[in-house]
């Protein structure tokens, strides 16, 4: 009790939903392979979402995957914490990522008139991702019921 008046959270005050620590761990699994291919293989990644060959730079996709990197560590690192602050606003970038993504690529895709079947999977997949985060924001954040 006396650390939770400091602000220091234990681990038996958090309710972790159902499949919480299930997701952070695919989180963290699929930011660090997509941040590995960015940087390893720009063009195979650029390539299987928009379905062309050609890639004027691999620079930005590179600095993508340095992107996702960073971030993917930060899910590692969210995955052994309890305190749900930590949880709740690793929670929240993860979401903001997929939304902003999801916008990325629906400009993109209307801007050149063509639907890649890749980037139709994606925008599926991320707008999935979008829920599932969000829903377990909310789930973290809620209170304990009372006994």
């Amino acid at each position: 009790q006396i650390s939770q008046v400091l602000g220091n959270e234990i681990k038996f005050a958090v309710r972790e939903p159902l499949g919480l620590r299930v997701w952070q761990l695919v989180s963290a699994v699929m930011f660090s392979g997509v941040a590995i291919m960015a940087l390893a293989f720009p063009d195979q990644l650029y390539d299987a979402v928009f379905d062309e060959e050609s890639v004027s730079s691999k620079t930005p996709i590179r600095l993508y995957g340095g992107a996702l990197l960073s971030i993917s560590l930060i899910m590692w690192n969210a995955l052994y914490t309890a305190e749900k602050v930590i949880i709740r606003w690793t929670l929240l970038t993860e979401a903001c990522y997929f939304a902003v993504q999801f916008l990325v690529t629906t400009v993109s895709l209307v801007e050149s008139s063509r639907i890649a079947t890749g980037a139709v999977l994606l925008l599926v997949s991320r707008a999935l991702f979008i829920l599932i985060s969000i829903y377990y924001y909310y789930q973290v954040g809620r209170r304990p019921k009372k006994v």
